[in-house]
């Protein structure tokens, strides 16, 4: 196994293995920077192939949260976990119990919370054990359902508007061709919101029974899963696996601006200099989709949706001055937001 030498690591301040032989836990938890508070993400149940497909998961994702938390303008520092096991299978409410102890283990330098693979069930069992812990409705706003996904949308769907605004000089979205790729809970709740702008939505899921009710519900045109990132549109909005923007694709691109959910959309780095190249915006994902998070902390701090909302806004802001750097610099924004996270939260090359 790997952990300084992996591409991912980026001088990550700790990454913790922990197990547990009663209940089979297996997670590691890497905290990598908390110059501006305590890190803080989600944890991934996920069937990895290997030991050291986990721990390239963990940095690349623990150094992501890093970035959004600090372009999100909150007092956090970035962290991820990572289970290695099928979530399918293998959940009890003591498997979380114990994952709870391992977080408490770091004293608070980690807080967790739900992400691809938990829930928030999951995350009540890991606050029997500790209280550095995030995403748990507390019952007192009754526009809080403890469901992060809403918020993730909400904030996806502001930084559409302002890349639609930055690209056409008006932010109505009536008539638009908005690609969804990805129906899940922040796809679909990004579609009910596009819809009610007057956007006209063609869709892609692996799930056809989603691909039918955004059909009825929104009047969505459904196309295979291999043809969405080619159809004729004006918005494409990924929300769903990354590196979906890649060598191949970038080709098939028929599209003015890319805004989705989806964590990772760039293969690689040098692929926002093609999208800047071929004339498409693109709105950077760990920026637009920071609303999930904003949702954890203000939740966690006892505020009120009204209240995340407000902040949510503010990534219309953050977007807008990534683009307008861009612009005058004649960079890619994925490079500029990532130099504008890293004067945000400290960052000595």
């Amino acid at each position: 196994m790997n952990v300084f030498s992996d591409i991912a690591f980026d001088d990550h301040e700790q990454v913790v293995f922990a197990s547990d032989k009663t209940t089979g836990l297996k997670t590691i938890i890497a905290v990598h920077n908390t110059n501006l508070g305590p890190s803080l993400g989600g944890c991934r149940m996920w069937p990895y192939a290997s030991e050291q497909d986990a721990i390239h998961d963990v940095l690349r994702l623990s150094r992501g949260m890093t970035y959004k938390s600090a372009l999100a303008n909150l007092p956090l520092g970035g962290g991820k976990s990572v289970i290695i096991g099928d979530p399918r299978s293998q959940k009890t409410p003591e498997f979380f119990r114990a994952m709870g102890r391992a977080v408490e283990q770091l004293g608070g330098r980690y807080i967790v919370a739900e992400d691809v693979g938990t829930s928030p069930e999951d995350m009540e069992h890991i606050a029997s054990q500790t209280k550095h812990v995030g995403g748990i409705n507390d019952g007192k706003d009754p526009e809080r359902t403890g469901d992060p996904s809403p918020f993730t949308a909400y904030g996806v769907f502001i930084g559409l508007k302002e890349a639609v605004s930055f690209k056409h000089g008006s932010d109505d979205l009536a008539g638009m061709r908005v690609a969804v790729q990805g129906l899940g809970h922040v796809g679909y709740h990004l579609c009910r919101m596009l819809h009610a702008a007057g956007a006209k939505l063609i869709v892609a899921d692996l799930n056809a029974a989603s691909m039918k009710a955004a059909a009825m519900e929104f009047g969505a045109t459904a196309v295979p899963v291999d043809k969405i990132l080619s159809v004729d549109a004006d918005i494409l909005a990924p929300c769903a696996l990354g590196g979906v923007i890649n060598d191949r694709t970038i080709e098939e691109l028929k599209v003015g601006v890319i805004a989705g959910a989806a964590n990772n959309q760039l293969e690689d780095d040098r692929h926002g200099e093609m999208l800047r190249e071929a004339g498409i915006l693109y709105a950077p994902d760990y920026v637009i989709n920071a609303g999930g998070v904003i949702e954890v902390y203000y939740c966690r701090e006892g505020k009120t949706v009204a209240e995340t909302n407000m902040h949510i806004q503010g990534i219309g802001e953050t977007v807008r001055e990534i683009f307008e750097r861009a612009k005058q610099q004649n960079l890619s924004t994925g490079f500029v937001a990532d130099r504008l996270a890293e004067e945000r939260f400290g960052l000595k090359k």
